[in-house]
């Protein structure tokens, strides 16, 4: 049965990090600030940005939460964003994603400031994440995902990774932070055009699952032993459970447990890893802005 990745554990200590590193801004005279904009009152974009909310209280982080309607135009986000730019509290933008249709996302992430765009998305950031320039932002999951293999204790060096999944907020930017020098692993990136998916991922030492289909990954894409990150968080019809839903991962969990050597559970792995990986980026931004 694989060892089981506590992402409550590992962000716990990433948060008790960040409450040290906060202190030692404010005995500074710096207070970190992040700012996360919402557009319409989409109820599952409301639990996030009040989660990130509630941990940035906890830590003593300023945060600032800005409900505009869902009928907001592109040039009222634009403005939003114009102004937190220039805002001196502020350290960190995040515009809450998906926008409703009429929001042109990608115009919305290159308005916001390289230097607070603590999601990691703008094309300067990207660009210096491909770079290897550890002055850039890195987005939260993948950065929680690579602390999570650190942690535990997974040799990346010389090891084959197989990501599944191309998007930029996940199975690119993961790709890169495992190739990069000093992680050093031979990485495949699988998609739904791969051939022959299964028999590529069985090839994995570590196989990280960010496409968002419940339980894709079954015991037969992973090899004996291997490492398995599921980023995926599904909600999936569940007579029996009392709120009618279960959560799930990309990963068929029971299964694939019996195979792998060690796993992440779906919740309590990767998702609590994002939120704690925002807050350090939030701080990282505030340390620049203060230099």
């Amino acid at each position: 049965m694989a060892t089981l990745i506590d992402g409550k554990k590992v962000a716990e200590e990433v948060l008790a990090e960040c409450a040290q590193e906060i202190a030692e801004l404010k005995e500074q005279g710096i207070t970190p600030g992040l700012a996360v904009v919402l557009v319409g009152e989409d109820p599952a974009s409301q639990v996030y940005v009040n989660s990130k909310a509630r941990k940035c209280a906890e830590l003593g982080i300023h945060s600032e939460k800005i409900v505009l309607s869902k009928e907001a135009t592109q040039a009222e986000v634009l403005e939003t964003v114009k102004r937190l730019n220039t805002d001196p509290a502020i350290h960190g933008i995040l515009v809450q994603s998906p926008p409703p249709p009429q929001i042109n996302e990608e115009e919305i992430v290159r308005a916001i400031d390289p230097a607070k765009d603590v999601d990691g998305f703008h094309p300067e950031n990207v660009a210096k994440l491909a770079l290897e320039d550890a002055s850039g932002f890195v987005p939260c999951t993948p950065a929680g995902c690579m602390r999570l293999i650190k942690a535990a204790g997974v040799e990346t060096s010389g090891a084959e990774a197989v990501v599944v999944g191309r998007s930029m907020i996940v199975g690119k930017p993961m790709a890169l932070l495992l190739m990069a020098r000093g992680s050093d692993a031979t990485v495949t990136v699988a998609h739904s055009r791969t051939r022959d998916l299964a028999e590529v991922c069985r090839r994995a030492d570590i196989l990280v699952a960010a496409v968002g289909i419940p339980e894709f990954i079954r015991a037969d894409f992973v090899k004996k032993g291997a490492t398995v990150i599921d980023v995926g968080i599904n909600r999936v019809e569940d007579a029996t459970a009392k709120r009618g839903y279960r959560l799930c991962g990309d990963v068929a969990y029971d299964e694939v447990a019996e195979k792998a050597g060690s796993i992440t559970p779906v919740p309590g792995g990767v998702g609590p890893m994002t939120i704690a990986m925002l807050m350090k980026n939030t701080i990282k931004a505030a340390r620049a802005a203060k230099a």
